[in-house]
């Protein structure tokens, strides 16, 4: 018998078939209730093999860790307008569940990657970007201030039924990492005796963040695809 609990109850050689449609354009799933079938019975005879499919829906209840995202350089600052490197680390994930009491292979696998620079520009792109000196994923801030960028990943997912061959999961899910913090610090050129020390109490290279200290938006912001 295929499906169902055999807890408590003889079991019976025969086909156990519950059917779902999927409406590809809603998502939105209808059970078609259970059909059952003996040996000798016409049912059984014309029973087509029941078929496990992964859809979107099961894909995105699965535990698909976000990527390790990165912004500027290790200190957490970088001066107005320059440069601000973004990049990923990529890489092919691969977990397990159950449909129908069948064991079923899952592979997530990276195929955009969507910044918000926390400014109003944003950039999506096919690339993981790569650490500096590489520009390939890059932006820059014209204003002073704290900001957040946020790397959102799309992944697209292959399923694999008790050890078969690898099919395509119809869609993708999206998976945000957490934000990474950045402070765009606006540099002034200034005569200063070389024998006093600074006082960053007075002058913070890295202020404390707060509401005065956000950065505001950039008001020519747009979106970029690399």
């Amino acid at each position: 018998m295929i499906g169902g609990s055999s807890a408590a109850r003889t079991e019976v050689e025969g086909v156990t078939q519950r059917g779902t449609r999927t409406d590809n354009v809603t998502g939105e799933e209808t059970d078609l209730g259970v059909r059952c079938a003996l040996p000798g019975t016409p049912e059984f005879a014309e029973a087509p093999p029941v078929e496990i499919v992964m859809t979107v829906s099961d894909f995105a209840q699965l535990p698909v860790e976000p990527l390790p995202a990165h912004a500027g350089p290790p200190e957490g600052w970088l001066p107005v307008n320059m440069v601000n490197v973004l990049y990923a680390e990529p890489s092919e994930q691969m977990l397990s569940t159950e449909l129908l009491g069948t064991p079923v292979a899952v592979r997530a696998t990276p195929v955009s990657y969507h910044w918000d620079l926390g400014d109003g520009n944003t950039i999506t792109t096919t690339s993981p970007g790569e650490p500096y000196p590489s520009e390939a994923v890059s932006a820059t801030y014209r204003r002073e201030g704290w900001y957040d960028i946020t790397l959102t990943t799309t992944f697209a997912g292959q399923f694999s039924v008790d050890g078969g061959g690898w099919q395509d999961i119809e869609g993708t899910i999206e998976v945000a990492s957490d934000p990474v913090a950045i402070f765009s610090k606006s540099l002034e050129s200034r005569l200063v005796n070389p024998d006093v020390p600074v006082d960053e109490d007075a002058d913070p290279w890295i202020p404390e963040r707060t509401a005065e200290t956000e950065g505001p938006q950039d008001p020519d912001a747009r979106h970029r695809t690399l």
